[in-house]
């Protein structure tokens, strides 16, 4: 089933290898296949990647965009322990950070990486959410 995109003026969507930018107008698409797709907006670059949350993103969208678990599986481990390493210090800092980290692992493990992308985004808000110390 082709997926409806819609897109901004000026949006940005990437595609596989490739960054599409729209034009001045509004526009919709359909896109069918098995290619990565993410919005500008569901993107984290790695300066933005800031916080141990937003860096398992990161390479979480790295593994997607690339379709290559293995190639990054090191850094992605290395990514959710220093998200647990965070946690523990702070109780409150995630609620129930065992179990969604739990989930999204299951998720990469079944290859469904953008589920688990989508559990990241997630654990993002909850962040941003949270009074600093």
């Amino acid at each position: 089933m082709p997926l409806r995109v819609e897109l901004k003026p000026f949006e940005r969507i990437i595609i596989g290898d490739s960054v599409i930018i729209n034009s001045g107008a509004r526009t919709s698409f359909l896109i069918d296949g098995d290619t990565p797709i993410l919005r500008e907006k569901d993107t984290v670059t790695a300066e933005s990647a800031d916080t141990p949350v937003k860096r398992l993103y990161h390479c979480v969208q790295t593994m997607y965009l690339n379709n290559d678990v293995p190639r990054f599986r090191t850094s992605y481990l290395a990514a959710l322990e220093e998200l647990r390493d965070s946690c523990a210090g702070s109780p409150d800092a995630f609620r129930n950070v065992d179990a969604d980290i739990a989930n999204i692992d299951q998720h990469v493990s079944a290859g469904s990486l953008y589920k688990a992308l989508k559990e990241i985004r997630k654990l993002m808000k909850r962040d941003e959410e949270r009074p600093a110390a």
